[in-house]
Formats: C-alpha cells, structure tokens, sequence
C-alpha cells in the first residue's frame, strides 16, 4: 500500500487516532465516516493506492461546487483540531484478499504513528433479533485493550461487548495467526467451507482489519451497529455519534450545519433519490 500526498500537504504530527469504515451491510460505516469528514471540515491530505481495492473514480463528494477533485477508491483525510486522520474506503475489497489489504492498512497505520484505529461497520439486523431483542438497537463495540474484548472507556458509554467475539474461537483464532504471519492461505479459511453460526463475525471485513491492527500493537476500537439494507443514513449518524463520543470530540471543532453539530455531505442530496410523491397514496 502506497500513500501519495497532495501537493504542498503532509500528515499533521499531532493526529495520532485514525478512523476507517469496514465494509459490511448498508455501508453504514462508510456513510459515518463521510458524515464526520464533512462535519469537521477536514482536509483531504492524499489518497492510498491498494492493490487488493478494485478501482474506481467519482465526484468530489463533499463541495456544493464542483472543483475538479476527484473521490478515488482510498482516501485520507485529517483534521488536526480533532487530533486525527479518516481514511474513507470507497469501493470493496477483491474476493480472497480481505486479509492481504488488511496487512497492508496495518502497515500504513504503524508506519504513519498512529496510536488508536476505530473501525465503523455494521452487522446483519436479522442477527440481532436472535441475539438480544431486550434493549432496543444500541451500539456494540469490540477493543484490544483486554484479551476477551472489553474497553473500559466503551463500557462506560452502556455499549455492550459484541457477544460473538471469542479469541480461542476457530475463526478468530485462525485471523489472529494470519494476522501474525502464519503462511496459511486465506482461502482456506475455517468458514468457506463448512461455516457456522459462530463464524459470521470473524468473516467480516472489520474482525481482518481488528485483528491484524491487533497484531501490529496499535490499540483498536470496533463501533458497531446492527441494520438492514436500505437507506441507513440515521444508522450513519448513531456511528457518527459514536465515534465522537469514544473520542471526546469537542463539538467547537465540528462545522455543523443549519441543524446544529452535524454537516449532510453534499453527495448525499442525490443518494437515495427524491422522496416519494404522496399524492399517489
């Protein structure tokens, strides 16, 4: 993995704590990520080139008015009053690699100093009513700072530890021995084959990108939220939240917009269409 900074831009020393999305349902976590970019006025620095992304090319996503930018599959931005960078993930992962690019975004991390990584992700809605339907939709988290999980920090936030996180589990264990360099190949993972309940979790982007930053030394925070498919922009907003909790941003280095603390992204004015013509009920 490469990074390329803009001209006349470089990393600001002082961003430490990184976040990214993991791809997963509803791209819940890529949405929160633009959401927090566009909020606080954070800057694009450069952009990764990943051989394991697929390619892809767009607009600019945030400006009203068009610039000539480009969004391209990999891009970092920082905000150096809030203490740090976002990567923003735009196009998925080839098939088979999850791991590989994983490696690679560990690598950049460590090599950038980077002290904290917290991934934004999403789980399948339909799990959660099997797991726990008694407290209504709430934010699940899961941290190196403990062996089995648990974070102090996120605990006293009333999030609840993702209850499929087990270290010794098959899946789990086998991410952590990839992760530390076992030349096993990932196609061989445990759950292609035969999967089980038990393995949904450890076969998410997210448990690839926690366990190899796990295996790097850098402290990891996963932010999760369970959803369907469909328009999730308030599930983007609950991470958003989230995020800005764990992190104690200071709502004075947020933009905001016409509403308050959060900025819409420009982009988003065209996602998800026009809303329905009521006159046809």
């Amino acid at each position: 993995m490469e990074f390329i900074t803009e001209p006349g831009k470089q990393p600001h020393p002082d961003c430490s704590t990184m976040i990214l999305p993991a791809l997963s349902i509803g791209n819940v976590g890529q949405l929160a990520v633009d959401l927090l970019v566009s909020s606080t006025g954070a800057e694009r620095i450069g952009y990764l080139d990943d051989p394991y992304t697929l390619p892809c090319v767009g607009n600019d996503a945030y400006g009203p008015i068009p610039s000539g930018d480009l969004a391209l599959p990999l891009e970092a931005y920082q905000s150096p009053a809030n203490a740090m960078t976002l990567v923003q993930q735009r196009s998925p992962v080839i098939k088979g690699m999850m791991v590989e690019y994983a490696k690679n975004m560990a690598e950049f991390a460590a090599a950038s100093g980077k002290k904290h990584v917290v991934i934004l992700s999403s789980l399948e809605f339909a799990r959660w009513q099997r797991i726990d339907m008694s407290s209504g939709l709430q934010i699940y988290y899961l941290s190196s700072s403990n062996t089995d999980g648990t974070d102090d920090s996120c605990a006293q936030l009333r999030w609840r530890r993702l209850q499929d996180y087990d270290p010794t589990q098959r899946s789990w264990n086998y991410l952590s021995s990839l992760a530390q360099g076992s030349t096993m190949q990932e196609s061989t993972l445990p759950f292609e084959d035969e999967p089980e309940e038990e393995d949904y979790c450890a076969s998410l982007p997210f448990a690839a990108l926690f366990s190899c930053l796990k295996a790097k030394g850098l402290k990891v925070t996963c932010i999760l939220c369970y959803c369907s498919e469909g328009d999730n922009m308030a599930d983007s907003f609950e991470l958003a939240e989230a995020a800005s909790k764990l992190l104690q941003l200071k709502p004075d280095n947020f933009i905001g917009g016409d509403d308050g603390k959060w900025r819409i992204p420009f982009s988003w004015k065209t996602v998800y269409g026009p809303p329905p013509d009521l006159s046809m009920f």
